[in-house]
């Protein structure tokens, strides 16, 4: 190593000092310090424990849609209430009775469909006109399936718009070759749901029909009602056979009965229960263990 010429050691590090020792801190410091890290500490872990959801606290809980906690565009059928309703009345065979509107409808009445774009539709069917429909008389139809014959009685004086739907779709063909894709056989809620071409519940005819409710509906044993989603007038070809009690608000369009062979089958469906070994939703409902597939009659 040779110095420059300036007398310094070469790479310009500064000399050696002695070491200075260090000032002691008052008692005063030492507390004040000691408070500020408390204060730091404290506020660091109010901000871990609230600034991120999931961390050191419950989460926040997450709406759920109709039966199908799912999606928006889930069609649901209903989800038993917290709160229990009375009980639909029972004619001697164990049926429960129709509803029935306290004021009649007009006769006709005017109704109209809706085109849905964005929903899904796997299988899209022309909606029916728009215009009037009768609302009175019934009308008979059978729904065939591979468990066995459902004969249903449609009635206009409760959802004239809705047994129109039911009927164009049919007549198309549409529910040929669907699969009743959800079962419950839960206390307040005994029904089996059908109608929809994704076999998730999130399927439908590619438009939406309005929804006629009344505040006197009620669901039981024998009752034929549509199935939506949580938002108004979101039906489609979703429905739901009742087959036991349901304690359901009236939400859910009722159209129809079900005549005492099909309930035959689908307690027989019910006594079979539900599939585990196929994805439910949670609730203990799922695709019946019994497949039942709607055929052309």
């Amino acid at each position: 190593m040779r110095e420059q010429g300036d007398g310094r050691p070469p790479y310009g590090y500064p000399q050696w000092q002695p070491p200075v020792p260090p000032k002691k801190t008052s008692p005063a410091a030492v507390v004040l310090i000691t408070g500020s890290a408390v204060v730091v500490v404290v506020m660091a872990f109010a901000f871990l424990a609230w600034g991120y959801p999931g961390f050191l606290r419950e989460p926040e809980a997450k709406s759920e849609i109709g039966i199908w906690p799912a999606p928006s565009a889930t069609l649901v059928s209903p989800v038993p209430t917290t709160t229990t309703p009375a009980p639909p009345p029972s004619s001697p065979g164990g049926r429960a009775e129709l509803p029935k509107r306290t004021t009649p409808l007009a006769d006709p009445i005017t109704c109209a469909f809706t085109p849905a774009p964005g929903a899904p539709a796997p299988k899209k069917a022309t909606p029916p006109p728009d215009g009037p429909a009768p609302s009175s008389g019934t009308v008979p139809a059978l729904l065939a399936t591979s468990a066995g014959a459902i004969g249903l009685t449609l009635d206009r004086a409760l959802a004239p718009c809705t047994v129109v739907n039911f009927l164009s779709l049919a007549r198309q063909g549409f529910y040929d070759g669907i699969a009743c894709h959800r079962l419950s056989v839960a206390d307040g809620l005994r029904m089996l749901q059908c109608g929809d071409p994704a076999g998730d519940g999130t399927g439908g005819p590619g438009y939406t029909i309005k929804d006629e409710t009344f505040p006197e509906l009620t669901y039981g044993r024998g009752v034929l009602a549509m199935a939506k989603t949580a938002e108004p007038d979101s039906g489609g070809s979703q429905f739901f056979l009742v087959f036991g009690e349901t304690r359901i608000p009236p939400e859910y369009t009722v159209f129809g009965s079900i005549d005492d062979a099909g309930l035959a089958v689908l307690d027989k469906v019910a006594a079979a229960g539900v599939d585990p070994s196929k994805p439910g939703i949670g609730d203990g409902s799922g695709p019946p263990k019994t497949p039942v597939t709607i055929t052309t009659p």
